[in-house]
């Protein structure tokens, strides 16, 4: 069933045409992922699906009684409500579901034939299954302790940082459960473990979801269908993000086949077209004009297929790595690290050595002491203890703040500061606008100021003046954020063929698989552990140790709750009794068989049952079949009993 329904929608801002004459359905229980590159039109969608824009053409149809919700990218909250309160206050119109079901099952359990009490205990009920309302107060205190809010449930929820707040956002929408789910970058400001979490209720709750992130791994596990905002139209592509990239070169090589046709017609027709002079006859003006739109179609079509291409190459390419590396330099040894911030350990007794070519990801929950391992090894922060041994080598940092951009600076000053149009990039001498399009950036931005960029933009800005940097090591602090996924391949390729050595931190799963080659995992209190394990890898073997560590616990307080029950004395003999009933059934029993025996030949016989009465032997013979099951019964367990006790 369709809940959301556009049609032939245009959306244009001043000359930019965003979304051009497109169709879209969003049907109950679907978990749809929009997309596509930055300012192609994805938020805009979404905001058009949530009624908060107006398209510029087509038509918007949404049944009023679906409840649609959107999580923004800065919610707003009451400045009076602590983080429990700011939750609760979403979640009131479930509380008075609840209150309504408790007050309606009194008054039907004094009156169960009244049919309108009936009616509406249905329809309240249907509403609490629906958004899976019955236990509200345990979702609530699960949902505080996974997002790593238990801690300031009492404090206000203005007092916390943007991603806090955006998770107690998040808390509120998914424990309502709207009728259609909007998000926008959801995984923004959570740790791995957030995300598996958010993960297991959007799945186990049915969500019905539209939803924009550039976290592949997220796609991957919870879209049921990829909507792509390609050349201001939508394409559609079943299953997760993996499907999507199948299916995307299925179209690829469709789409080249269909071109290969073109090319031949069109030939013939520009034959036709160069030698006939029946060419200049009204009647074949049509013809002509065919030959003028195969043209342009002829024109597109390569465009498009090399974009194409160029993107799953860049996909296939980034998941190769490198192997037989020779004898490489040591950048980092790192020995028996201490490192304490406000009476909080963060890092205890960590050991490490960091050569050159090394794809390390630092990992871990958030808070942990991730980014002040990069401080440290940057030698902006001093350890308590230990000792960090740095080479002779040169380091390129990028980090959240991107503290290298000055925002009065335009692209082209930022990149050629001594003047000129050139820049080297790793031995290559390069034009500046042709390096900076390989980031996906067009001409005209090269006279831009960088404080004119999106957060996205400077981000792709920061990246690329990285690459021409002349540096052996690079240090990345959570380089993936506000970057769409054709910026993360391009960023993947360059760090996969970057010489040096590769440090980076990330909550990115898909992100960490294709690039590292060790992880450093932060555990909190201290722990630091090392794996060559793929991230993916690890947190599945995590997951599963978890899940025994807790059986192994259940079963352990399962046996001491039987080991702690008084031991109680051993039955050797059948008490009195049972004794007294286990000699005495079997004559009993004997004796109603023949009685039943006797009642069942006087039935057969007229004589017999017309003197006593068919009625009365009919009901007679009941009662006694009655009795004798009841005490075959008795005695069958009886003789089990005593046959155990001999045993």
């Amino acid at each position: 069933m369709a809940l959301v329904d556009l049609f032939d929608i245009k959306k244009q801002y001043d000359i930019k045409v965003l979304l051009d004459d497109i169709d879209f359905h969003l049907n109950e229980g679907e978990r749809v992922a929009i997309v596509g590159p930055n300012g192609c039109g994805k938020s805009t969608l979404m905001k058009i699906v949530l009624g908060e824009e107006d398209p510029t053409e087509g038509k918007r149809v949404v049944n009023n009684a679906v409840q649609i919700e959107m999580l923004a990218q800065q919610p707003r909250f009451d400045a009076s409500l602590s983080v429990r309160d700011a939750i609760l206050n979403e979640l009131n119109e479930l509380r008075e579901a609840q209150e309504e079901h408790a007050r309606l099952s009194q008054e039907v359990a004094r009156d169960f034939e009244n049919s309108e009490l009936l009616a509406k205990m249905e329809r309240i009920t249907a509403f609490l299954d629906h958004h899976n309302a019955w236990n509200l107060d345990d979702k609530i205190e699960r949902v505080l302790q996974e997002f790593k809010l238990k801690e300031y449930e009492h404090r206000l929820v203005v007092s916390l940082s943007g991603g806090e707040q955006r998770r107690v956002a998040l808390a509120s929408f998914i424990l309502k459960k709207p009728d259609v789910l909007l998000l926008d970058e959801p995984t923004n400001h959570l740790d791995v473990y957030m995300v598996e979490f958010l993960e297991e209720i959007l799945l186990k709750e049915k969500f019905t979801l539209l939803f924009i992130s550039h976290d592949r791994h997220f796609i991957d596990t919870i879209a049921t269908r990829v909507i792509e905002v390609d050349n201001q139209q939508l394409v559609s592509y079943k299953g997760g993000y993996r499907a999507y990239l199948e299916q995307k070169e299925e179209r690829m090589k469709s789409l080249a086949k269909t071109h290969d046709t073109l090319l031949k017609l069109l030939k013939r027709e520009e034959e036709w077209l160069g030698k006939s002079v029946r060419a200049r006859e009204k009647r074949n003006q049509g013809r002509k004009a065919r030959v003028f739109e195969l043209r342009e179609q002829a024109k597109k079509n390569p465009t498009l297929i090399r974009k194409m291409q160029v993107e799953l190459e860049r996909e296939k390419r980034s998941w190769k790595g490198e192997k037989g590396l020779s004898k490489r330099k040591m950048l980092f040894e790192v020995e028996h690290l201490r490192y304490t911030i406000a009476d909080k350990l963060l890092i205890e007794d960590f050991s490490t050595r960091i050569l050159q070519r090394d794809k390390i990801a630092i990992v871990g929950i958030n808070g942990a002491g991730k980014s002040t391992l990069l401080k440290l090894l940057l030698g902006r922060l001093k350890p308590d203890s230990g000792s960090i041994k740095k080479g002779d080598f040169s380091i390129g940092y990028f980090d959240q703040h991107r503290e290298m951009l000055n925002d009065e600076h335009t692209l082209i000053e930022t990149f050629c500061p001594n003047g000129g149009d050139h820049v080297d990039v790793q031995g290559y001498n390069m034009h500046v606008f042709a390096y900076l399009k390989s980031f996906l950036f067009p001409e005209e931005y090269l006279t831009k100021k960088v404080g004119q960029l999106s957060g996205g933009e400077k981000n792709r800005v920061a990246l690329a003046l990285l690459f021409t940097k002349n540096v052996e090591c690079l240090i990345l602090d959570e380089p993936t954020n506000d970057l769409d996924i054709p910026t993360i391949t391009i960023l993947e390729e360059k760090l996969i063929a970057f010489p040096g050595a590769v440090l980076f931190v990330s909550h990115d799963r898909y992100f960490i698989d294709k690039i590292a080659s060790k992880l450093l995992i932060f555990k909190g209190n201290g722990v630091v552990e090392e794996s060559y394990q793929s991230y993916t890898e690890y947190l599945e073997i995590e997951k599963e140790i978890k899940e025994l560590s807790a059986m192994e616990s259940e079963m352990k307080t399962v046996s001491a709750k039987e080991t702690s029950k008084p031991k109680e004395k051993k039955q050797t003999k059948l008490s009195y009794k049972d004794q007294r009933d286990f000699d005495s059934l079997p004559d009993e029993i004997e004796e109603l068989e023949a009685e039943i025996e006797r009642l069942n030949t006087c039935l057969g016989d007229p004589e017999c049952y017309q003197e006593k009465g068919l009625a009365a032997l009919s009901e007679e013979l009941s009662k006694l079949e009655e009795i004798y099951e009841e005490k075959s019964e008795r005695y069958l367990e009886l003789l089990e009993l005593y046959e155990s006790l001999q045993s």
